[in-house]
């Protein structure tokens, strides 16, 4: 599970900078790795491991922009700081327009290089949480058998359960059986929780 361990990434071409940035992040206890052009990150980069990425702007073959478009593309998650030299204020507003996490200028202070980093972590482990989260939703909601489900819609629709009888066919007695299943299945403590769990769960699925 080592690698698996949230890290700050390094990309930048400067190898004083990478070796830098390492110590300063490896002298708060964080874990870093560092890479000198943006391909050799993608070649290891594991969407699976938590973390934020410390980008250079400007580097020869893919620049730092061309890599976020290509994470971009992948669907990747992971916060990006821009690391931006003089003149490079424009080019990081760009990128904050296509979901950068923050940008800084040099020359910069290592306490706001660290801030900066610190808010990055807790916005990638927040953003897995949530992804966790309707993950476990969307297993639970496939353990409903069709009757289930056309119940849960009915209830979270906000129909009593004398009317989802009455659209079913069914007796009320009926329907808070498979209401009681669903309750159980889908580990909700209430209506509104239940309610809150199909809310998300459209979110990122087609559930009509």
């Amino acid at each position: 599970m080592k690698d698996l361990m949230p890290c700050v990434h390094v990309v930048d071409d400067d190898e004083a900078v990478r070796s830098s940035l390492r110590f300063l992040i490896r002298s708060v206890g964080l874990q870093s790795q560092v890479f000198d052009s943006a391909v050799n990150f993608l070649k290891s980069y594991d969407p699976r491991q938590p973390g934020c990425l410390l980008l250079d702007v400007r580097m020869p073959g893919m620049s730092g922009l061309d890599l976020q478009q290509e994470l971009n593309r992948r669907g990747a998650t992971i916060p990006v700081i821009f690391i931006t030299g003089h003149g490079d204020v424009p080019m990081a507003v760009a990128a904050m327009q296509f979901g950068a996490f923050d940008f800084l200028q040099k020359p910069f202070r290592d306490q706001d290089l660290l801030d900066r980093v610190q808010r990055a972590m807790a916005r990638d482990a927040e953003s897995r949480g949530r992804l966790a989260e309707r993950a476990g939703i969307k297993e639970r909601l496939a353990t409903l058998t069709p009757r289930e489900a056309e119940v849960m819609r009915l209830v979270t629709a906000g129909k009593a359960n004398k009317v989802v009888g009455a659209e079913l066919g069914v007796s009320q007695r009926t329907v808070e059986i498979h209401r009681a299943h669903v309750m159980e299945k889908m580990g909700a403590g209430s209506l509104a929780e239940l309610v809150r769990m199909v809310l998300d769960s459209r979110e990122s699925t087609h559930i009509p």
